[in-house]
């Protein structure tokens, strides 16, 4: 039962560090495109902050872990996890046009727009999820 788990570690590994990777190159363009920073905001005790960086940070893993999960090689894995991270982004985009007042919203604490940014990434994170063929 180990020899199989011992046999299979190097290539757990591979792919847990490439969508560890996949997550933290999204996280950081993600920190880089919003007018704010959540990580300060988060520190301060903002909620909507909170909110609003959970739902992207789950609405990128969906998607990921899936493409760990279907993907036939890493490279498939990548560029499927390239694919969420794009989306991901565009959401946030859309989120802005939506709510024009997010750059304000959010670091004022106002929970709705962070959960509203949340929901909507999760939701498209998910429906991505399901796509990856």
């Amino acid at each position: 039962m180990f020899d199989q788990v011992l046999n299979n570690l190097p290539g757990f590994a591979t792919y847990f560090a490439a969508a560890f990777a996949i997550l933290a190159v999204f996280l950081t363009v993600y920190a880089l495109i919003t007018p704010y920073n959540e990580l300060t905001l988060i520190r301060q005790g903002n909620l909507a902050a909170a909110v609003s960086l959970a739902g992207a940070l789950f609405g990128i893993a969906l998607p990921v872990a899936v493409a760990v999960v279907v993907s036939h090689n890493l490279f498939t894995m990548i560029g499927w996890g390239t694919v969420a991270c794009v989306i991901q982004l565009v959401v946030f985009g859309v989120a802005r046009v939506v709510l024009p007042h997010l750059a304000e919203d959010i670091p004022q604490g106002k929970a709705a727009a962070g959960v509203f940014v949340a929901s909507l990434s999760l939701g498209v994170g998910l429906i991505n999820a399901a796509c990856i063929v």
